[in-house]
């Protein structure tokens, strides 16, 4: 086993399974035991953000809301801003929104209509990949805006849920698969 694939088997083992959560049959991987281990949070970082060193990017975009905390720090350690995609009516210029389905129903996201300039590269950022639907939302509202997708980033993926069919070809990387 390679280094890179130690500290990676080192990073799942801090992931704390919540079986039952939040319904019965469903076991939550719960990864604030990984943001509160400094050494752990800061190796994560790490570990997505060489990936695109020396790569253009212009911004990171972070999901609400456990992207923001990912975004941030990968937007930190590559030297970029941030954008923020949230709920309806918790940004405060004027936005663009996407309505996209859940498995019971539908939910919205939105984003600044001037988030990027036209062209910009950006690395859109989640704690997890799991159906695809939210993300699959962000990319579009980030074409929408004239932004181009470098890849979506994950912190940790959920294989058996197929999510990545959902988004762009080969432009999804998850350092964790479950």
């Amino acid at each position: 086993m390679t280094e890179r694939n130690l500290e990676v088997e080192d990073l799942r083992s801090v992931i704390r399974d919540i079986p039952d959560f939040p319904k019965k049959g469903i076991v939550f991987k719960d990864i604030t035991t990984l943001l509160a281990d400094a050494k752990s949070f800061h190796r994560m970082i790490d570990l997505i953000a060489h990936r695109y060193i020396g790569q253009k990017v212009d911004q990171v975009v972070g999901v609400e809301a456990r992207g923001f905390i990912l975004g941030a720090a990968l937007a930190y350690k590559l030297g970029t801003g941030i954008t923020l995609v949230r709920k309806p009516g918790k940004l405060p210029y004027k936005t663009i929104q996407k309505t996209y389905e859940l498995e019971y129903g539908t939910d919205t996201l939105e984003i600044h209509e001037d988030a990027f300039a036209h062209g910009d590269r950006v690395v859109v950022a989640d704690d997890l990949l799991a159906t695809g639907g939210t993300v699959a939302a962000v990319v579009e509202l980030v074409r929408e805006c004239g932004a181009e997708i470098v890849e979506c980033a994950f912190l940790a993926e959920l294989e058996f849920l197929n999510g990545r069919q959902r988004l762009p070809t080969n432009k999804v990387f998850s350092l964790l698969k479950f």
